[in-house]
């Protein structure tokens, strides 16, 4: 039983390693950023990552306990299946973790989670017209 928990195990550590800083747009490459600033997406998640890996039909898994080894305060990273056992990639569109990032990069910003957080302010803006009605209830 042995030898094939340790299979297992072995095969999700082939896998390539995917840290939120390789596309934060907020650091530089001294950082840790890997992709071009112009390519790249403000304070991504190691959740907004994942799901993007999802809906690009990559396998992907969290790795929620393990830290960045240049600033080891960001906790996280996805762990991510670019080739199969045999060798074939999982998705022929994708051949290198490089296009990877570049696409969850792209992707990140439409996220569903970062599109229900700016609904709440354009709310906030319509209650500001309010102001000028408390005006007009002084005089």
């Amino acid at each position: 039983m042995d030898g094939e928990g340790e299979g297992r195990v072995t095969g999700s550590k082939k896998w390539s390693v995917i840290y939120p800083v390789y596309i934060n747009s907020r650091k530089t490459v001294a950082e840790g950023r890997r992709v071009a600033a112009g390519k790249a997406c403000p304070d991504p998640t190691c959740a907004e990552i994942a799901d993007c890996c999802s809906h690009l039909k990559i396998p992907c898994r969290i790795e929620s306990d393990k830290a960045y080894p240049r600033d080891f305060l960001q906790l996280g990273r996805v762990r991510v299946q670019l080739k199969g056992d045999d060798g074939s990639l999982v998705n022929p569109d994708i051949t290198t973790k490089k296009q990877l990032m570049l696409q969850v990069a792209e992707l990140v910003p439409k996220h569903l989670g970062r599109t229900r957080k700016q609904e709440p302010t354009t709310n906030s803006s319509s209650t500001v017209p309010s102001k000028p009605g408390k005006g007009r209830k002084k005089k």
